[in-house]
């Protein structure tokens, strides 16, 4: 509970088999958050058994892809606030207590992975990844007019549910750039936000995304291409899509 406010985290789980009780631990150990729902995207056998006794609430969803995953988990929160990350061991409960501060005065608020001094050894944040995300933060910031941005793929991230309740009828990417476009919703509803420095850890077995270079090279060319094509519909006053 934050200001009398209910907390929610939401973790999506694919192959976090061997890093996902740690998580439910830490990310119920800061004493704020009230609900943790593990969203099972056919994750790896033996992910529900890590789950249980933990007191995180677990639920399914068989469509695949992050997207997926993050909207059925929001669905599924009951919380005033909704906190996305996910539960591979890159991401510290403890930065909780960061997002719930700077929401008192700013309801949205960006994870960034890019700050030298938060980010661990180990932690796959090399310079093709840094820089990548770095440019297409600069992009997005740029196009749109928006405050500072620099990690368009930090997938932590603190909505009030009111903003949710906006944005969500938008939703329609599915997969791993859902990410970005939860951020261009936000934009061009025109919400305030901030994006803060996140620790960054070593991850608990391999990313199916950010694991190769080639799949994150893709992934950094979709997202590109959803700014360009938000941006070229706002100015034709196509925004907000029709759900």
């Amino acid at each position: 509970m934050w200001h009398d406010k209910k907390v929610s985290v939401i973790f999506p789980t694919y192959n976090e088999k061997d890093s996902i009780r740690q998580a439910i631990i830490d990310f119920f150990a800061n004493g704020y958050v009230d609900e943790i729902v593990v969203v099972n995207n056919n994750a790896a056998p033996g992910t529900d058994e890590e789950v249980a006794g933990t007191g995180a609430r677990l639920v399914h969803e068989s469509a695949q892809g992050y997207g997926h995953a993050i909207w059925r988990g929001l669905a599924e929160a009951t919380g005033d606030l909704l906190i996305i990350a996910e539960p591979d061991g890159t991401f510290y409960g403890k930065d909780i207590i960061k997002l719930l501060a700077f929401c008192d005065d700013v309801p949205v608020v960006f994870g960034t992975r890019t700050a030298r001094e938060f980010v661990w050894e180990g932690a796959n944040m090399g310079v093709f990844l840094k820089w990548g995300n770095y440019a297409v933060g600069k992009l997005l910031e740029f196009l749109f007019n928006t405050t500072f941005l620099s990690d368009v793929g930090c997938s932590m991230k603190l909505i009030p549910r009111p903003v949710y309740e906006q944005i969500r009828p938008h939703f329609t990417i599915g997969g791993s750039a859902f990410g970005p476009q939860l951020m261009l919703l936000v934009i061009l509803h025109k919400f305030p936000f901030v994006e803060i420095p996140v620790n960054y850890g070593r991850r608990v077995g391999e990313s199916s995304v950010t694991g190769s270079k080639i799949k994150a090279f893709f992934l950094g060319m979709e997202m590109i291409g959803i700014i360009l094509r938000y941006r070229v519909r706002s100015w034709m006053g196509l925004f907000p899509p029709r759900a």
